[in-house]
């Protein structure tokens, strides 16, 4: 029979507890810290004189920014452009848009730790979330226009949340409904990365013998699924010809599916390479993944230490759930974006975390403060790696920004003004840039046709731009010509120029 005194006597820290169960949220300030340091991070390194590359375009162009909405093809949601609409409807300022995403950024990152604090200890959290907030590629996304981080955050908010919801003592019943919302935030945002994200939480859900006795919570799930995953089916049948075709040309869209071995892909990409398609380059960089290849060992040795300490529940159902956001990416796309794997990133930041802390915990006090100085100086070389990749990306978008506004100045000044259209090459964000429709007859966009063009052509200033040297279309052959400004770096290119353009006309 256990005494009062038994029950009143602390626990030991190598005592097991209930993985999920209720424990003091203890000080958040190293929370705070980290998502100070996260925005302020990007502030100095991944902001200033960046400019918005082409996927950046169509978001913004869809809710706002500097011209027409651009074609917004078959595989793209609109999440991330409801996202960014609340500064992108006032203002063009792409510094103005980077600044709302940066604070936005850290504000969730915030909250998304701070939700787990019933989960996991504090220590645990602050330093996932500087593993995670450390990599080149949170910091590089973190103010952009683009949905992957934002699924991030999504997925450790409904993972959270199912860990919070089967609690004891005293499940939080709110968490069920934050489950849900998390989903289909997820789901708004990329609806494949919804479906993988839903598969495993579903299936704990129901398979968990202590879980099933909740049957809201699978039913939150798939609910969640369902409502991120109607505004894009009903955009399928309004303007793509039905959910099938939507499918079939979003598959066409993107490429290369079917059964691929792209982890080495991925190793590449690495390097800073935002996007690597077809991803046939050498591996100049290796050091750049030296971080990647003992993350398995890693995560392993952070589930040993998470079932030690009480909590493998939570270390195994982020891993599960990192595996199931990764696993299209690694095995189903032939080609890689560093992006693709950032919810899977932010999850497994917890396994490691544990495996970091498991390792100073393993050893003699007297021996602690040496491991972890040994850890901190591991990390700071780590931080000095990741630095001098996104050093590398952001300088390629500084270049993006000097190029077209270089572009744009110059058809503005050859009479391309607003209202105008611009097609051939680069045509979407040449076309954001300088304030222009952008309409392309092939590839991706085929929503009008060279006649079509041709026929705009009569009524408003038409820019159809090529690489230097090289033939326009047929209806453009007797246009002017002009060899366009190019920054460093960028091939030169040939803008024909509609005669109803008027150079110098304000």
């Amino acid at each position: 029979m256990t005494t009062p005194e038994a029950r009143a006597r602390p626990r030991s820290p190598r005592d097991p507890r209930p993985t999920g169960g209720r424990r003091p949220p203890g000080r958040a300030w190293p929370l705070v810290a980290v998502a100070a340091a996260f925005v302020l991070a990007q502030l100095a390194l991944a902001v200033p004189g960046t400019g918005l590359g082409w996927d950046e375009a169509v978001y913004v162009s869809q809710v706002g920014g500097n011209a027409p909405p651009a074609y917004f093809s078959a595989p793209r949601a609109r999440g991330v452009s409801y996202l960014v609409a609340p500064v992108a409807a006032f203002t063009a300022s792409t510094g103005a848009i980077r600044l709302y995403l940066a604070l936005l950024s850290g504000a969730a990152l915030l909250g998304v730790l701070w939700l787990w604090r019933p989960v996991l200890p504090v220590r645990v959290l602050a330093v996932a979330g500087a593993l995670f907030a450390g990599l080149w590629v949170t910091l590089f996304y973190g103010p952009r226009v683009m949905p992957n981080l934002w699924c991030a955050f999504g997925a450790l908010a409904a993972v959270g949340c199912l860990l919070r919801a089967v609690a004891p003592p005293g499940r939080d019943r709110r968490s069920a409904a934050g489950l849900g919302a998390a989903v289909a935030g997820v789901t708004l945002l990329r609806p494949a990365d919804g479906l993988w994200l839903a598969l495993p939480l579903t299936a704990a859900a129901l398979l968990v013998p202590a879980w099933r006795r909740r049957p809201v919570l699978p039913a939150a799930a798939v609910a969640g699924l369902v409502l991120g995953a109607v505004p894009w089916v009903v955009e399928a049948y309004a303007s793509y010809g039905g959910l099938a075709a939507r499918l079939h040309r979003a598959g066409e869209i993107q490429g290369s599916l079917g059964w691929y071995f792209a982890v080495d892909d991925h190793v590449r990409a690495l390097a800073g390479r935002t996007l690597c398609r077809p991803c046939d380059v050498p591996w100049v960089h290796p050091w750049t993944a030296l971080w990647w290849f003992p993350l398995p060992l890693l995560v392993a040795g952070g589930l040993v230490a998470a079932v030690r300490a009480g909590r493998g529940t939570a270390a195994v159902l982020a891993t599960v759930t990192a595996a199931s956001l990764a696993f299209p990416y690694l095995f189903t796309l032939g080609y890689a974006a560093p992006r693709f794997l950032l919810p899977a990133y932010a999850l497994l930041a917890l396994p490691v975390a544990e495996c970091v802390l498991g390792v100073v915990g393993a050893v003699r006090p007297a021996r602690r403060p040496l491991v972890a100085g040994l850890l901190a100086a591991g990390f700071l070389a780590h931080l000095a790696v990741q630095y001098a990749v996104l050093d590398r990306a952001v300088g390629y978008s500084r270049s993006v920004r000097a190029q077209f506004t270089g572009v744009a100045a110059a058809l503005g000044a050859l009479g391309v003004r607003p209202p105008c259209t611009v097609t051939g090459r680069e045509y979407v964000p040449i076309g954001y840039y300088t304030g222009c429709s952008s309409r392309q007859p092939r590839g991706h966009d085929g929503s009008i046709t060279e006649a079509g063009l041709a026929e705009l052509a009569r009524h408003r200033p038409l820019a159809v731009v090529v690489h230097a040297g090289k033939a326009p279309p047929a209806y453009a052959a007797d246009w002017p010509v002009t060899r366009l400004p190019s920054a460093p770096g960028w091939r030169a290119f040939d803008a024909y120029v509609s005669p109803s353009a008027r150079p110098g006309a304000g």
